[in-house]
């Protein structure tokens, strides 16, 4: 049977095996820790500040993960390292459970963002190349439900038993999740690609051209730009809703749960805004819309700023994922792993200053609330550089 008539179970598989993965290492593994924060803060783990830097260690942690991805990139590197990533970021959020010691929490969210950045670039790069030698490039959007049913699933195991956990006990749910799911999307991905398979075994032309040049440079500025405009948001939304609401008001845990159903449709949306509009053209409305949903606390104190935010960043946030790889993979389009762990790369650089830079604020009086503006000033500077992008 010819490559591009696969079965449908052997098609679906490896997409189903991705979107699990980024379950297991963004959703339980990362994520999980903007709805449990507000809640450790309260039983007294630590304070809001030691918070953010755990957060930023993470995100060190998954600048380390890109970095390593663009190191290894060929298939057959991506196939052993997925598994291991994968066991890793189980482990290290299991480990969670124990860590009563700051010193050894830091540690475990900076190995599990290690994972994290792995696993987000190759997994779905390497199920990429397979649809594409299967003629199924256009099903390639759907690896990211994986993302938004994460946020959700990680949503619900913090909220559901947070009055009978306590403490560190909170990881328990994501634990018992994390391990099988691992394992199932670890064993499916090894799979994929084995050395006898002529596609797999075949180089990739062209490596050496470099990644950033003058076609490409505007869309890796635009990028970094919204790394730190999403991870304000998506790191502390919980945290700016009790700032601004009532103790009993449904949107503090609700706010969150939007936002990750937001997150759902997502990839199908701005798949599809970008093949009728055009992927760049789809990518400036997508950065003035996550813009407008990070100003919003700051200029609708209340409800109506916090349900603005999660709705239009929820919307957003993963398209712009979706649209600058698929732009960068038309800029270079014989470096499709290489591009998408670069602009991963890049996008975790500047997304782990956002927490750092929270701690910096919140250390001199401000709110929680107030650094939404360096979030919503790095949006503009992404939408601006869009324009200077070509149309590949």
């Amino acid at each position: 049977m010819s490559p591009a008539h696969s079965p449908p179970t052997k098609l679906w598989l490896p997409i189903l095996a991705t979107a699990i993965a980024l379950i297991v290492v963004h959703g339980l593994g990362r994520f999980a820790y903007t709805p449990l924060l507000p809640m450790l803060v309260a039983d007294g783990v630590f304070s809001l500040q030691t918070g953010a830097t755990m957060a930023t260690w993470n995100y060190i942690g998954y600048l380390l993960g890109a970095v390593l991805a663009i190191r290894f990139h060929h298939p057959d590197h991506i196939r052993r390292a997925l598994p291991l990533a994968l066991a890793t970021s189980a482990i290290t959020t299991s480990l969670q459970i124990i860590a009563t010691d700051p010193t050894l929490f830091l540690l475990l969210r900076l190995f599990n963002g290690v994972s994290n950045g792995i696993v987000f670039v190759q997994a779905p790069a390497l199920v990429l190349e397979w649809l594409s030698r299967h003629g199924k490039l256009a099903l390639s959007g759907l690896v990211y439900f994986g993302v938004g049913t994460g946020l959700l699933l990680s949503n619900a195991l913090a909220w559901w038993p947070h009055e009978i956990l306590h403490g560190m006990d909170r990881w328990w749910p994501m634990a018992l999740c994390a391990i099988p799911l691992a394992a199932f999307s670890g064993w499916h991905l090894m799979r994929l690609d084995r050395p006898d398979s002529p596609q797999a075994a075949a180089p990739t032309p062209h490596t050496t051209t470099p990644l950033i040049d003058r076609k490409s440079l505007p869309l890796f500025m635009a990028y970094a730009g919204a790394g730190l405009g999403y991870i304000l948001p998506t790191t502390f939304l919980p945290v700016v809703a009790k700032e601004q609401l009532p103790a009993d008001h449904w949107l503090l845990g609700g706010a969150w749960t939007i936002l990750a159903c937001c997150t759902l449709g997502a990839a199908w949306l701005w798949n599809q805004l970008g093949a009728r509009l055009g992927d760049k053209t789809a990518l400036l409305l997508n950065y003035a819309i996550q813009g407008a949903g990070v100003f919003a606390p700051l200029l609708f104190s209340g409800s109506v700023g916090v349900l603005l935010c999660a709705v239009l960043v929820g919307t957003t946030f993963l398209g712009s994922v979706l649209l600058s790889q698929r732009l960068g993979r038309n800029l270079h389009p014989h470096q499709g792993p290489r591009i998408s762990a670069g602009l991963v790369t890049l996008y975790a650089f500047t997304q782990l200053t956002g927490p750092w830079m929270a701690r910096w604020w919140l250390d001199h009086g401000a709110s929680m609330t107030d650094t939404y503006l360096v979030g919503g000033v790095a949006l503009v500077w992404a939408w601006l550089w869009t324009l200077r992008t070509p149309k590949a």
